[in-house]
């Protein structure tokens, strides 16, 4: 396996871990920042900037779409951060918070989403530590 897929399936297990584990400590915090954060049109531009560049980073840096289960879920990231990055560049703030908050049902589903950040952090973090680099 290639050093980059391991070193990029450790960075990104270990946040999606921390973030969604602070995330779940702080149900309330998190609940009303994400609201407020996708009501605010120029905040939302800011992390919109900020993740289409993550985004950008990951798709043009590790594109592969082979060698098995590892290197795919780290390139299904990359792309979904980078859509989610345009989406959050391109939506009206009225729109974005349709989108997250109304038809995704953030709140509603909070423990879901966490939980499945978790347990995607938790398969890269594992499988990015015990892979056998070239």
């Amino acid at each position: 396996m290639a050093s980059r897929t391991a070193f990029l399936s450790k960075l990104i297990g270990l946040y999606c871990i921390f973030a969604g584990l602070a995330m779940a400590a702080h149900k309330e915090a998190t609940l009303v920042t994400v609201s407020a954060l996708i009501h605010n049109g120029p905040e939302l531009f800011i992390v919109g900037i900020i993740t289409l560049g993550a985004g950008l980073a990951l798709v043009l840096g590790h594109n592969v779409w082979s060698g098995g289960v590892l290197p795919v879920v780290v390139t299904i990231v990359g792309w979904l951060t980078l859509i989610k990055g345009l989406l959050f560049l391109c939506l009206p703030p009225e729109q974005a918070g349709g989108l997250f908050l109304g038809k995704l049902s953030y709140a509603g589903h909070f423990h879901l989403y966490v939980a499945i950040v978790v347990i995607i952090g938790l398969y890269l973090t594992i499988a990015g530590f015990m892979a056998k680099t070239e």
